[in-house]
């Protein structure tokens, strides 16, 4: 098999180090330039970094209802769509307020403010999806995401606070649309340095504001949440705490290149809906281009030991791209003041439930009023533990995470598809051929009510037969006593396992010794180390969080297969759903008949071009048969952190 080829950090930077510093240009498309610009990162103000041309706003997927700076009274009791919650005051609302950066990049901001003058401390909801409506918005999640309408305004931003709750409570609310997002100048960032700088700027120049009273907060999941792990660290000085609901922080090992394999579609979907009049930071190119740890991934990042506000984190175990980095981000964190709440739903449908609306009214009044309210009583640790064959347990108070009661496991891999207490004393293997969708399972069965709370790791010894390397694909989930799966609501209308993942690359299994825990191993990703014909191999695949209930009988179900990469030309559908608002008001009064205006439109009616700005589908490098060897001199078993109950 030829030796694929991996642009490796120090290779990639020297190659786009000698394109200069002026933006360079290839055409791509009819009306399209791929360009590479100068970036501010962390250790270099002008790394060429290749950008892409953003969704133009005037396209029906955008939902862009235009550049309209002005002053408005929105009524008590009016509406912004049928259905929604009516507004329970008045509340003021500036339009497309400018505000200028460092650099003399002006961006725009809606701000929401309480009709009474007052200085009030400022919430922010910070990402590019658009301050009204946008590109995303929780009616493109089937179901809503198990949001009801009435719950929300729909003033609020796709993920972020909503005004008419907070600015009842004494809130004002700002939703910006940072650099290059619709009409705001500049090029649209991926998190890093320019963003977190762009977020200082911005939250310094909301304290300054007559209606602030100096307090600034941030609020919101996914990306929103992910910029305040990045902002934060920055240390503006009027920033006073922060609530990141479901944010990974770490792009490359998180959700990018996750155990070194690049996974650029899920990132291409979301890019795909992003609008400005300019240009985009190429993440998903990125992804293909630098395989290994560089500059670049160093400064994508979280500083999370820099964050020294107080900070509510919420987390759970089965987000795709969040669970790994909510939990780091709670570890991790600078701040002495700092709680961690895992929720049993979603991120959505979590951020906008009227009682963790409330608890999180309670920690900004503690923290952004100064009201000594009891906040500082609250338990720091509350996970739930999922048990799709019964109840979930929910908000239990733990003394740290994970819990310190927690005792490490070895479950063995022997010849016969069972994990077992002992290693087996003579070696053994099994194997698969990787084509079409190649696999093996292990199973354990409890003979005692137990939770596993917690990080796991695979330990395994493999081999490749007709390859150089091998991209594995880990899950652990439950299964009753004849094995049959548990299905449960996953949060998003969709129903399946729940399962704790986990991925290798096996030519990027080198570890880090200094961040590596007894049940986390880390990895350098900074060589390949291809394997030769013959040659078995340690590797260490660490599981993402979970904690699961198994009752006596019920069975630990470990699935080991060949990793299947996703098409990048997967579609998730955001800007597709038509959303109908008052055409000549922001709201209106609901026992009144008004003229409508519906926004969005599916993916074929943004421009040709942005289609054609896709990477491609990364080709896999698994050939062959994957080879699993355990016994003897090969210890192959899982991890597990147990709890007897």
């Amino acid at each position: 098999m030829p030796r694929r080829t991996v642009l490796a950090g120090a290779v990639s930077i020297a190659f786009m180090s000698a394109l200069g510093n002026v933006a360079r240009a290839t055409t791509i498309g009819d009306d399209v330039m791929k360009k590479t610009f100068p970036t501010r990162i962390y250790g270099n103000k002008s790394l060429p970094v290749p950008y892409r041309k953003a969704m133009p706003p005037e396209a029906p997927r955008a939902r862009y209802m235009g550049f309209s700076p002005g002053q408005v009274v929105l009524p008590e009791g009016s509406v912004r769509r049928a259905g929604a919650k009516p507004l329970p005051v008045d509340i003021v609302l500036e339009r497309d307020v400018a505000v200028k950066m460092r650099d003399g990049v002006t961006m725009y901001v809606d701000v929401f403010r309480p009709a009474k003058s007052g200085k009030y401390p400022a919430l922010i909801s910070w990402s590019p999806y658009g301050k009204q409506l946008g590109g995303q918005w929780l009616d493109d999640i089937h179901g809503r995401a198990g949001v009801p309408l009435e719950w929300v305004s729909e003033l609020q931003k796709f993920e972020g606070a909503d005004p008419a709750f907070w600015v009842e409570q004494g809130y004002v609310v700002l939703n910006p649309d940072p650099r290059g997002a619709y009409n705001s100048e500049g090029n649209i960032s991926y998190w890093g340095r320019q963003l977190a700088e762009d977020g200082y700027d911005f939250i310094e120049w909301c304290a300054e504001q007559p209606w602030c009273s100096g307090k600034v907060g941030m609020a919101g999941n996914s990306w929103l949440a992910v910029s305040q792990w990045f902002i934060a660290a920055e240390k503006p000085p009027h920033l006073a705490a922060i609530a990141p609901w479901e944010g990974f922080s770490d792009h490359f090992r998180e959700t990018g290149n996750r155990g070194g394999i690049p996974a650029p579609a899920f990132p291409e979907a979301i890019i795909q809906t992003f609008a400005g009049k300019n240009y985009i930071e190429d993440q998903p190119r990125m992804i293909i281009e630098q395989q290994l740890m560089s500059p670049y991934w160093e400064d994508k990042k979280a500083r999370l030991e820099r964050i020294q506000v107080p900070t509510y984190v919420v987390a759970s175990y089965t987000n795709a791209a969040h669970t790994h980095g909510s939990f780091e981000g709670f570890r991790k964190l600078g701040s002495k003041d700092k709680w961690l709440r895992v929720n049993n739903t979603n991120e959505w449908l979590d951020f906008y439930t009227p009682k963790y609306e409330q608890e999180l009214l309670k920690f900004f009044d503690h923290y952004l009023k100064g009201e000594a309210n009891g906040w500082q009583d609250t338990p720091r640790v509350r996970i739930c533990v999922l048990d799709p064959s019964g109840t979930d347990v929910v908000d239990r108070v733990e003394d740290a995470w994970p819990p310190t009661r927690v005792e490490a496991k070895s479950l063995y891999l022997n010849d016969s598809n069972g994990l077992i207490e002992e290693k087996p004393p003579h070696e053994g293997k099994t194997t698969y051929q990787v084509a079409p969708k190649g696999s093996v399972h292990f199973t354990y069965r409890f003979d005692q009510d137990v939770e596993l709370i917690g990080y796991m790791k695979l330990r395994l010894w493999v081999e490749a037969e007709g390859a150089n390397d091998m991209e594995l694909s880990v899950t652990v989930e439950k299964r009753d006593s004849e094995g049959n799966p548990y299905n449960r609501e996953l949060g998003e209308g969709m129903v399946g396992p729940v399962a704790a993942t986990g991925l290798l690359r096996v030519s990027q299994r080198e570890l880090d010794s200094a961040n590596s825990t007894h049940f986390e191993p880390y990895l350098k990703h900074e060589r390949e180390q291809l394997l030769k014909p013959g040659e078995v191999v340690p590797v260490e695949i660490g599981i993402w969080p979970m904690a699961m209930r198994y009752k006596r009988g019920e069975e630990l179900y470990l699935t080991i297969s060949a990793h299947q990469p996703m098409d990048t030309r997967f579609d998730m559908g955001f800007g597709a759903v038509p959303i109908e608002v008052a055409q000549d008001s922001f709201t209106y009064d609901p026992k009144q008949k008004v003229a409508v205006r519906s926004y969005g439109g599916k993916a074929d009616t943004s421009p040709k071009a942005i289609g054609e700005q896709r990477v491609p589908t990364p080709v896999s490098c698994n050939q062959g048969r994957h080879v699993i060897h355990m016994g003897g001199q090969y210890d192959s078993h899982l991890l597990i952190p147990l709890v007897t109950i």
